[in-house]
Formats: structure tokens, C-alpha cells, sequence
């Protein structure tokens, strides 16, 4: 199935807004542009929603049932219960609460796995309940492809080990890591699973049941939607876990870890995400008879592709410059389309020497320091990220190329 371009870049408003529409984005691993879907429900919510939900009058009823349809709705695409995803101003913010759940539970010996990989968001809250007497063991990467090897794993599991954390992805090397391995290899032990999602959603909504992960968290922000965090907590896990919500609402599996009220109006925006994949589902097959899982992960497939198709060119050119490291695989089939480039000069200075280009990427450290530093990068020189998502057209990459080839 190819992907049909027109079709999806017409459901974003940005590329008919005269300040975008003659840019090319590569800064998607930063946040995503908002489908249309999203934006009509926020404006609606806004508009005509916007009091206390789930009272008896019709705004504060219809206001709820949109809430509701959002949870509904992307726990059926990504094959998990409704109640099992809970949301969260920030994937930060939700992987602190989850920490302090997980330090109130856990007993002073017991392990937790990280890695050199991540984001600090989905390293930064486990590392700090060190100071609780647990013992964090880092899973560490290759210094020169920057992948995981699963024997580096295999030598940290023990039954002392509770709790493994890892990306889906990392958002400046983009190896795709094999979830389903390491959960299999974690679960082996005893241990929970808790994937950071937030570079690889985008690029299709994951099947959390099949990837065999605990805890699943990544950004609406960054996958076409607004500024949430998403997390699955899977139920045995969620019911296990001390509450970090309020006493009264201990017994709602999607309110045990919020502990502020939710934004209403993002939640239900939300929905707009799923609104996207079912319409790119229709319009591709033609159909609606599939049931949500299969339509995500037929999404997932054509956006991929496309993704990989357009990736492998970038990929080989940047390959062959011996002005550049490429920090990930060189096979655009294992990896995703975020592609880190370490230069002579800082990564915010090339970034800015884009932008008169009609290039809108970013330069820096991304969060990921500890991942460069491995890769003997200093974080603060950083590195030029360039990041797209499917609805990134081939004339895009070819400037993104010509761009390069101007300054490198």
C-alpha cells in the first residue's frame, strides 16, 4: 500500500498556512504539527464545552463523553483496556509520578535498569530514587553504534531486579530496539517493563499487549495531537502500585496516577489522534470492518514505509560525508526517521544556518546527554537533528539534502 501524500498533508492545517506552507519541517522529534481533527475538537471544547465535565447539563455532559471517547478510543487502537491509559500533563511529569509509586513500593536493595540511551525523562526520575536506598544499574550502550546490546542486559537481570527502563527508540541515535525481547528477558526475572514511546509513536501507535511492556508512556504532542503524555499502565501493575491520586478516587485505574485535575479540554482533543488513524485507515483500504488494532497497525505500516522510503536517500548521503557522523544505523528499516548528525561545529549553529534555508530543524543535546556523552559527543557542542514523520513529501528531503550539501 503506498501512501496517499495529498490526502495526508491536507489533514494538516499547517502546510496551507502562508508563514509554513514553504517550509520544510525536520524538527518533528521536537513536536509534531496538529492534524485537523485535534484542532476542530480543541476549538469545540473551547467553544461550547469548556465547564466542569460530567454534570447533568448537556456542555458538562458532552464535555465528559468527549473525555471519554479519547481513552476509549486509543486504548482500543493500541490494544489494551479503556481504563488501562491514563493521561498527564507531560511524559516527564507521568514517569515522576510513576517513580514515586514504584520508590513507595519498592525496598531499599531491590534494582532498577536504565540505560545511556534515554531521554532523561524516562532515566532522570528512576536514577533519583537512588537516594531511597535503590540500586539503579545502567544498561549501557555501544560508544560507536549506540545501540543496546542485549548481552550488556542479560549481565545486569537478576531476581533483585524489579523495574527495566528503556526507549522504544532513542531520540538522537533511533535505533528501534526489540521491545518484545527485552520484556521477554526482563518478565523472565520477575521484572516490570517500562518503555519510553515518545520517539517511536509517532511513526505509528504501538500494539502495547503484543510488545509484552508494563508501562507504555509517549507525547500527543509529538503524535499530530496536543500537549499530553499518554501512558498505559497495564491493570495487574496499576492495581499493584500504591495510589498517587487522590484518596477518593483510589479505585479508578486511570485516576490512581494523576494526582492534579486533568486537562479537560487536551483529553478530549485527543481523540482527534484517533480520528486521524481511522481516517487514514478509510482511505487507504476503503473500509471500516477492521477492528481498531488491525486499523492502527495498518496506519503504522504505510506510515512506515513511506518513512523508510524516504529515509534510506538522506541516510546514504550523509553516509558518505566525511564532515559528518551519523549517529545511529545506516538501514532506514531499523531505525526511525530522526537522524542526529555530530559536526565540527554545534548543532544549534548549523540549525540556525538552515533556517534562511527554508529548513526548520534543531540543533543541541536533546535531553539526551548521557547518550552523547557515550558516544564521546559533549553534550553542550550537541548535535544537528533532522526528524520527520510521513506526511514529509520526497521535495523535502531533497532540500533537506541540498541545504546539507550548502553548509556541510
Amino acid at each position: 500500500m503506498t501512501l496517499d501524500l495529498g490526502f495526508v498533508r491536507a489533514q494538516f492545517p499547517a502546510f496551507s498556512h502562508p508563514d509554513l506552507r514553504d517550509r520544510a519541517f525536520f524538527e518533528n522529534a521536537g513536536g509534531s504539527y496538529p492534524c485537523v481533527h485535534v484542532v476542530d475538537r480543541l476549538t469545540r471544547f473551547y467553544r461550547e464545552r469548556k465547564v466542569q465535565p460530567y454534570g447533568p447539563y448537556d456542555a458538562s455532559r458532552l464535555g465528559g463523553e468527549e473525555m471519554d471517547e479519547a481513552r476509549v478510543r486509543l486504548a482500543a487502537l493500541m490494544n489494551v483496556e479503556t481504563d488501562e491509559v491514563s493521561f498527564g500533563p507531560s511524559t516527564t511529569q507521568n514517569t515522576y509520578v510513576l517513580a514515586q509509586a514504584f520508590g513507595e513500593m519498592l525496598s531499599p536493595g531491590d534494582a532498577i535498569i536504565v540505560t545511556e540511551q534515554d531521554h532523561v525523562a524516562n532515566s532522570g526520575p528512576w536514577r533519583r530514587l537512588a537516594d531511597r536506598g535503590l540500586a539503579i544499574r545502567e544498561w549501557t550502550i555501544d560508544p560507536e553504534s549506540g545501540a543496546l546490546p542485549l548481552d550488556r542486559l542479560d549481565a545486569l537481570l537478576d531476581e533483585r531486579v524489579k523495574l527495566v527502563c528503556f526507549p522504544h527508540c532513542s531520540n538522537v541515535v533511533a535505533e528501534i530496539n526489540p521491545v518484545a525481547e527485552i520484556a521477554r528477558r526482563a518478565h523472565a526475572v520477575g521484572a516490570v517493563v517500562c518503555v519510553d514511546g515518545v520517539a517511536y509513536a509517532p511513526h505509528g501507535l504501538p500494539d502495547v499487549a503484543a510488545l509484552g511492556a508494563d508501562l507504555y508512556l509517549f507525547s500527543a504532542y509529538k503524535t499530530y495531537g496536543p500537549h499530553q503524555g499518554i501512558m498505559v499502565i497495564r491493570r495487574a501493575l496499576g492495581e499493584a502500585l500504591p495510589n498517587q491520586g487522590h484518596g477518593f478516587n483510589a479505585d479508578t485505574l486511570y485516576k490512581r496516577f494523576t494526582p492534579a485535575g486533568p486537562d479537560h479540554a487536551q483529553i478530549a482533543a485527543c481523540a482527534g489522534v484517533a480520528d486521524y488513524v481511522d481516517a487514514l485507515y478509510r482511505h487507504h483500504y476503503r473500509s471500516d470492518d477492521a477492528p481498531p488494532p488491525a486499523r492502527a497497525a495498518a496506519a503504522h505500516d504505510i506510515m512506515r514505509a513511506h518513512e523508510t522510503r524516504l529515509l534510506q536517500p538522506l541516510l546514504d548521503y550523509l553516509f558518505a560525508k566525511n564532515a559528518v557522523r551519523l549517529l545511529g544505523p545506516r538501514d532506514a528499516r531499523r531505525r526511525a526517521p530522526t537522524v542526529a548528525l555530530a559536526l565540527a561545529e554545534p548543532g544549534h549553529a548549523a540549525a540556525a544556518k538552515l533556517a534562511p534555508m527554508g529548513i526548520m530543524a534543531g540543533g543541541g543535546g536533546f535531553y539526551a546527554n548521557r547518550c552523547l556523552a557515550a558516544q564521546g559527543i559533549d553534550p553542550a557542542h550537541g548535535v544537528l537533528r533532522t526528524s520527520f514523520v510521513h506526511y514529509t513529501s520526497e521535495d523535502d528531503v531533497a532540500r533537506l539534502i541540498a541545504a546539507l550539501d550548502a553548509i556541510l
